[in-house]
């Protein structure tokens, strides 16, 4: 245990926290997960964060059967990476006795980071963790325990991948509600890599996009893809945040189409599509891959509601003077409100929601550490 008290009692008190909170946001930072709840409206942070020095790359908010479950990779410098649950909102944590993902002995790696962390689609006890070095984990028990999916680990293009600037990991999982054999992943840098057959066979697909860093810029596999995310309505339907480069696939990433026509830049990190609404999918442009700050200093979401033939600025309520907070690839997200909530973080410390889709802002938080990733879900 890491300073955190464990809850086995699903009780009044906790069931009453849950009927308070109609929204939770987890923020995750270079030092502590900071959580937030709207209750009637208004937003408010607990008092301290948790897992206070640990950077926290991975949260992920559960909402599949009776109770809702928090996922958070932690990384402390002192006691390594592991991956603790909450089943109370986060009032309290449990980690498991033995470390949730560790890479056995024979593949001779050890565990940097939990990069991802994302409950199944179509499985109600499944959930995935992508780490770094790159791999690919199983949880059948909702995350308290993980085994590695060994024949993504021995690819046999893997010999070959590289390290990102970020390092090399596995940031994106997307599984299918028609499918729960269909798994979609992204490594930083090797580029996407689908399975058909629930993990037992692996191709990469990475058919038009990019790498405009190597020098073949088109190879089968090697792409420094930075997000992946799926449309609503169409589930063929993926966005992609590139380095350099923003793509649509309609075919479930067997081919990818530029869209980033009209963006003021088409580097970034984060890609996220829209909870309920078709073709809606939101960017954060970045100046350069030299010039890791919001595109033309402007603090600015970019949206599209027609699949990326157009796109517009969203910044009502955001800062209009020079701004610098970059947003990283697991730092924006939506929740599953009509209409919905989208939320960012960036590396200033500052914390920003929409409850309108995106048409206008508040800010939540400023000052705090270094902010990683976000998630939010409606849990009341």
């Amino acid at each position: 245990m890491v300073g955190c008290k464990l809850a086995n009692v699903w009780d009044e008190e906790v069931a009453e926290v849950i009927g308070m909170t109609e929204v939770l946001l987890a923020v995750g930072t270079r030092k502590g997960l900071f959580i937030g709840r709207r209750r009637g409206g208004a937003w408010e942070f607990d008092e301290s964060p948790y897992f206070n020095a640990q950077a926290m790359y991975s949260v992920a908010i559960d909402t599949r059967g009776d109770r809702p479950r928090l996922l958070a990779g932690g990384d402390s410098s002192h006691w390594g990476p592991s991956v603790f649950h909450s089943d109370d909102l986060g009032r309290t944590w449990t980690e498991p006795p033995q470390p949730a993902v560790k890479f056995p002995k024979d593949t001779g790696a050890s565990l940097e980071r939990v990069w991802q962390l994302h409950p199944a689609a179509a499985e109600e006890d499944v959930v995935y963790a992508g780490t770094e070095p790159a791999a690919l984990y199983r949880s059948e028990d909702r995350g308290e325990t993980f085994e590695l999916v060994r024949p993504l680990w021995e690819h046999p293009t893997r010999s070959k991948w590289v390290p990102g600037g970020g390092g090399e990991g596995l940031h994106t999982v997307l599984t299918d509600k028609r499918d729960p054999r269909a798994v979609t992943v992204a490594v930083s840098t090797a580029g996407v890599f689908k399975t058909s057959d629930g993990g037992a066979s692996w191709v990469p697909s990475n058919s038009g996009v990019s790498a405009v860093f190597l020098p073949d810029p088109n190879p089968e596999f090697g792409q420094c893809v930075h997000k992946v995310a799926r449309d609503a309505a169409n589930p063929d339907r993926l966005y992609l945040q590139n380095h350099w480069g923003v793509y649509r696939s309609d075919d479930a990433g067997a081919h990818w189409m530029d869209i980033g026509d009209g963006l003021p830049s088409t580097f970034g990190f984060a890609a996220v599509a829209h909870p309920s609404r078709g073709d809606t999918a939101y960017v954060f442009p970045i100046n350069a891959d030299a010039d890791r700050v919001p595109a033309d200093h402007r603090c600015r979401v970019f949206r599209t509601a027609d699949a990326g033939k157009s796109w517009e600025p969203l910044s009502a309520g955001l800062p209009q003077e020079d701004h610098y907070g970059t947003v990283l690839r697991d730092a924006m997200c939506t929740d599953d409100a009509d209409p919905a909530g989208v939320y960012f973080g960036n590396r200033n410390g500052e914390v920003f929601a929409s409850a309108d889709d995106g048409d206008s802002w508040q800010q939540l938080a400023s000052h705090l550490p270094d902010v990683l990733c976000v998630r939010a879900a409606v849990v009341g």
